[in-house]
Order: C-alpha cells, then sequence, then structure tokens
C-alpha cells in the first residue's frame, strides 16, 4: 500500500546470505499452525484465552500464507534484483508449472471431503495473476495492492449479489473448461464465489511481494514494517468497529445479512458468518476476517505484517539457530508437505466435525506431530517430500530458451 512504502523505504533489499530465510519461515510455520487451530481447535465460543486465540486464527492465518506466498514469489524470480533474459524467462515458467501443480493439487484435496476450504488453488490462481508485477518496486506494488483493497471488494459485493437468481453464472460454468474438468464453479468460484476469491485475496499476495522489495537485513525497516501493521489492523478493524456504531442502520442491516447473526463482533470476529444477503450494503462495512470487505483486508494485511515484523526481529535476536524457534522453523520450511498432510488426517481420523471438548487435544496432537516431524526431516533433506516433488516438477522450465 502507498503508505507501505513511504513507511519503510524503497531502497534495494540485500541478498539473503542463506538460501532461505528463516523469519519467512517462522511466520508461515505460525501461518500454518493457526490453520490448523481453525480447522481442527476448538471453537471460539470456549472464551477465554483460549476463544480468543482461536477466533484470532480464523482467516488471519490465512491471509498471512497469502502474504508469504506474494514473498515467495519475488524469491522464484529474484531477489534483490528480477532475472533478465532466458534466467527471466525459466523463473517464469517455474512459477507458472508451480502454479498449475497448486491449482490441481488443491482440487484433489476438495475431493476428500472436509469441512477445510482449500485455499491451494486460489493461491495458484494468484500466483498466475500477479506474476505480471514481479519486476515493479515496491512503491508501485504497494500502490497497487492499495488499490484493489479499496475497490476489489465493492466489486466483487455486486458481482456476488448478481450471482443470486441471475442466469449467468449458469452460463459462465457451462462454458468453462476447469468446471468441467473439476467438476465444480471452475473460475466463477476462484474468482467469485469462494472462500477466497482472488478479487480480494490479490491484495495480500501483492502486499507480500512489495515487502520482499525492502531491505529486511534493517532493523529499523522492521520496526516501521511492525508499526505500520499495527496501524493498517487499527484502521481496518477500528474502522468498522467505529462504522457499524455510528452509520445509521449499520448494525440492524449486518444482523439481517448474517441472517440474525452477532452483529455486535462483525468488526472483527467470523461469528458474524461469512456469507451475506444481497439488498445489504451494510455489509461492505465489516471486517470479520472472511468478509471480504475492505476492512477486513486491512485488517488481516496489518496482523500479517505485524506478526511477520516480529518473525524477523525474533531472528534477529535469537539468531537463525535458535532451538527455541527451531521446530516452528521447520514446520514453515515444509509448509505444502504439513498443510497437505494435516487435510489428509483430518479425513482419515474424521476430526473435522469435533465437538469442542476433543478440539484442543486434537489441535495440540496436530501440531506436536508437525514440530516433531518436520525437524527430524530438515536435518535431513533440504526439502520437504511435497517440496522436493514441486521442484521436480519445474525441471521442464530449464528447456525454455
Amino acid at each position: 500500500m502507498p503508505s507501505a512504502a513511504q513507511a519503510v523505504g524503497d531502497s534495494p533489499p540485500r541478498a539473503p546470505s542463506t538460501g532461505r530465510m528463516i523469519g519467512i519461515d517462522l511466520a508461515r510455520g505460525l501461518a500454518i499452525l493457526g490453520m490448523f487451530a481453525a480447522h481442527v481447535g476448538p471453537e471460539p465460543s470456549v472464551g477465554g484465552p483460549l476463544g480468543w486465540l482461536m477466533e484470532v486464527a480464523r482467516g488471519r492465518s490465512a491471509a498471512l500464507f497469502a502474504l508469504l506466498a506474494g514473498f515467495t514469489l519475488i524469491l522464484l524470480t529474484g531477489r534483490p534484483q528480477p532475472r533478465t533474459g532466458r534466467d527471466r524467462r525459466q523463473a517464469i515458467g517455474r512459477v507458472l508449472i508451480r502454479a498449475t501443480v497448486l491449482i490441481a493439487l488443491g482440487y484433489a484435496l476438495v475431493l476428500l471431503d472436509t469441512d477445510v476450504d482449500v485455499i491451494l488453488s486460489f493461491y495458484g490462481l494468484l500466483f498466475v495473476l500477479a506474476l505480471p508485477l514481479h519486476r515493479l518496486t515496491a512503491r508501485t506494488l504497494a500502490i497497487i495492492a492499495a488499490s484493489t483493497a479499496l475497490v476489489m471488494p465493492q466489486l466483487l459485493y455486486l458481482l456476488r449479489s448478481m450471482v443470486d437468481g441471475g442466469r449467468w453464472p449458469d452460463t459462465v460454468i457451462d462454458h468453462d473448461p476447469l468446471a468441467r474438468i473439476t467438476d465444480s464453479d471452475g473460475l466463477l468460484e476462484l474468482f467469485v464465489t469462494g472462500e477466497y476469491p482472488a478479487l480480494t485475496w490479490f491484495s495480500f499476495i501483492v502486499v507480500g511481494m512489495a515487502v520482499a522489495k525492502l531491505d529486511l537485513s534493517r532493523c529499523d525497516v522492521l520496526g516501521k514494517l511492525g508499526s505500520l501493521g499495527v496501524a493498517l489492523a487499527v484502521i481496518g478493524y477500528g474502522g468498522s468497529w467505529l462504522a457499524l456504531r455510528v452509520v445509521p442502520g449499520a448494525s440492524a442491516g449486518v444482523s439481517a445479512a448474517a441472517e440474525g447473526g452477532p452483529a455486535g463482533s462483525a468488526w472483527w470476529s467470523d461469528a458474524v458468518g461469512q456469507e451475506f444477503l444481497p439488498g445489504h450494503p451494510a455489509w461492505l462495512l465489516v471486517a470479520s476476517p472472511h468478509s471480504q470487505t475492505t476492512g477486513s483486508i486491512l485488517g488481516n494485511t496489518g496482523v500479517a505484517l505485524a506478526v511477520l515484523a516480529a518473525c524477523l526481529l525474533a531472528v534477529e535476536i535469537s539468531g537463525p539457530k535458535s532451538r527455541l524457534i527451531a521446530p516452528v522453523v521447520a514446520v514453515g520450511s515444509v509448509s505444502l508437505t504439513a498443510y497437505v498432510a494435516h487435510i489428509v488426517a483430518i479425513r482419515l481420523l474424521a476430526t473435522d466435525d469435533l465437538a469442542d471438548p476433543a478440539g484442543l487435544p486434537v489441535l495440540l496432537g496436530f501440531a506436536a506431530t508437525a514440530m516433531l516431524l518436520a525437524p527430524l526431516w530438515t536435518r535431513r533433506f533440504r526439502r520437504g517430500p511435497l517440496e522436493h516433488l514441486m521442484h521436480a516438477a519445474t525441471h521442464p522450465a530449464r528447456l525454455i530458451h
């Protein structure tokens, strides 16, 4: 966003001294653990500190994951300087292959029929959409992210309102090869009707790309990045809290849109629900993590930036080999494997419909297993199992001239 580039500068980043930035893996590991919490943890209704943590994990973990996807995109296409010539063309080829594999893998996981809203297909599409922007500066990327955060939620609201009762969605689906191949709503779902629509989640990946352009080796940059994250969270969630109280009829409109849900928590909590009914523009004032509004994008982006800055600072302070953070870092370094494995485990263990009392033991079991197996694997292998297969799948890009 514009203020992001102004706050932290637009100086070229230094190349990392090692192949993978430990702080990024730490943030990615936290995102994976947060998804565990959202998918198999207790319901936030348990209340207290545990309920608050479960609520924080919902939606915001996925947003952090998407933001880090943007960072990864810049790593793949060249950091600190974009690749040129044949190297650039091969890098683009590798990204497109990765995106294709992610989309296919996402639909394969959907076939497992769990209650998890699988993000991988949307993730792959976002790679494709953001790829043309990889040579832009941090400031330009920030402007694009801010613009899409302000405009796209309103467009998405209109499109979703038009989907209900309209004939055009069926026409689009009937002519969509992806819909026929996957037996889904295809591109309409990926762009408009899905849980992670590209129209609104595009902002997250572009913000991640902008962050990757910065000099993250400087503590002052990290401090400003964290401060910006806090500011965006306050603007997003705080602005929604204020709007729902001062705009006439807003609270009643949101309650009606959520079919009687608790409108009072719509400024930060998913308890209000994730869907809306057409004809209730007051919904655009909420900021619950999955609401696809401008407020939710600003708030989720703020949390993601603050967490990322904190992770990078933690590594600077504790050192990259700190035993305290090593298990989470290891999970982050095999994030694709961990994500896919936890969905397969949910299917095998049928934990997707567990009641609240059973949620915490299952969550702890998932987290402990991941933080035990990931370090054991990464001590012997450079990449996780699926990461290795993904890398192998991109080998044909070497044939590009």
